[in-house]
């Protein structure tokens, strides 16, 4: 089967020839770049001068390519949108060596210059002109986003400055997209995944702070966004209620342009789990998400053959039934460490619901901490009870994280060709 049939066919719940690997295909099912770098000259595919392109620069991830999909048997690729969070284009790439020597590849407007104390800030749109909006500390592995909320004034908080980052795509988007859709349609065989189109990615946490954004206005600091949902929840209505409207908008125009060619879309990146349980309760998100999660996922069902994916982290148990109405396909990460994330328990009651994209590994204890054999044993085990029946893409719980043992990573990768 080629690499496409196979991960469709374990979208429809049935088993393909061998298991569906993913690596890279998103911005959380990704690589670090300096754990990227160490499994690429193991492997033999890079030699330790070679640097790494940063494809997402807010996270560090590093480029999954064609020789690493080959040797590892990935199964999937993205379609990458044209700017990356901070507004900018990955292109005219520049070398710089990252805090621990790992070489790199980093776009054109990615400042590397450090200040006094060694700390590297990232702009808005790539312009010094203005305010940084995240900051890479000294000997850190990704950027932390700066707060620059403004005092919030009840009476002028307007829908408009909420949503500015979230427009309707233009021509050259538009463009772009129709052109690389078919690029990798008809040069590649493997499964294409987008990370999402503007308007649908209701409340995702990565986006309050806006990051390309030069002067944000609205709600932007991360624990005020949390505290609205309560406290403001008739305005974040309005907000994803308009949001919506411009996601519809996009999703007709992005389907014009790559057709059928794709065969996953991301939704939603909110997380509504945290370690011990979700962050809000099953009324909440019936009341402020599930419905527009619902239009959403409808328009595509009835208009295209795209299966939807959802991320969200934590303990979402119990939010589970909830995202089956709204009409999810995939779930991912499968945070398996969390409460109540059980896998036999998750694939005998939602395996006929979900897609599980994710699951493969822990990776807050098995994978950083544990040895080459236990991580390679627990590969195994998680596979038998992920596959039966289809429905699983591997991949790890959440990007590979910098600091893994290079050689945990290879009892990964080794035991999931052994298994799948």
């Amino acid at each position: 089967m080629t690499p496409r049939e196979r991960v469709m066919m374990s979208l429809r719940h049935e088993e393909p020839d061998i298991l569906p690997l993913d690596l890279g295909s998103t911005l959380v099912t990704g690589i670090h770049v300096a754990i990227l770098h160490k499994l690429k000259v193991a492997l033999g595919l890079a030699k330790k001068e070679e640097p790494v392109k940063v494809i997402d620069p807010y996270q560090m991830l590093g480029e999954v390519d064609e020789p690493l999909r080959r040797v590892l048997g990935i199964d999937t690729i993205p379609l990458m949108s044209p700017k990356n969070f901070f507004g900018f284009k990955n292109e005219n790439w520049k070398p710089w060596v990252f805090f621990d020597g790992t070489p790199l590849l980093v776009p054109e407007k990615f400042n590397t210059v450090p200040d006094a104390e060694g700390n590297i800030y990232q702009y808005p749109e790539g312009d010094q002109n203005c305010a940084p909006s995240a900051k890479l500390p000294k000997g850190g592995f990704y950027h932390d986003a700066l707060i620059r909320q403004k005092p919030i004034d009840e009476a002028t908080l307007t829908v408009e400055d909420q949503i500015e980052e979230f427009g309707i795509l233009t021509e050259e988007e538009l463009k772009y997209y129709e052109n690389e859709s078919r690029r990798l349609f008809e040069e590649t065989d493997y499964a294409i995944v987008h990370g999402g189109v503007p308007g649908t990615n209701l409340g995702d946490i990565a986006f309050v702070p806006g990051l390309a954004l030069k002067e944000p206005r609205g709600i932007r600091d991360v624990e005020e966004w949390y505290v609205s949902l309560v406290t403001r929840q008739s305005f974040l209505r309005e907000v994803f209620a308009r949001m919506t409207e411009i996601g519809l908008t996009n999703l007709k125009l992005f389907h014009q342009a790559v057709g059928e060619r794709i065969q996953v879309l991301v939704i939603s990146g909110t997380d509504f789990g945290s370690q011990n349980g979700p962050f809000i309760s099953r009324e909440l998100y019936r009341t402020l998400f599930k419905p527009f999660h619902q239009k959403i996922n409808r328009w595509i069902h009835e208009n295209t053959s795209w299966k939807t994916f959802i991320h969200t982290c934590g303990s979402i148990y119990d939010l589970l039934p909830d995202f089956h109405e709204a009409g999810f396909d995939i779930l991912n990460p499968v945070q398996i460490s969390a409460s109540k994330m059980d896998p036999e328990t998750l694939k005998k009651e939602f395996g006929n619901a979900f897609t599980f994209w994710g699951g493969g590994v822990n990776t807050q204890d098995t994978l950083p901490f544990k040895s080459p054999e236990e991580v390679k044993e627990e590969v195994r085990t998680l596979i038998r009870t992920w596959k039966k029946g289809g429905g699983f893409v591997f991949a790890t719980v959440h990007n590979i994280q910098s600091g893994i043992p290079v050689e945990n990573l290879l009892a990964l990768f080794e035991a999931v060709n052994e298994f799948r």
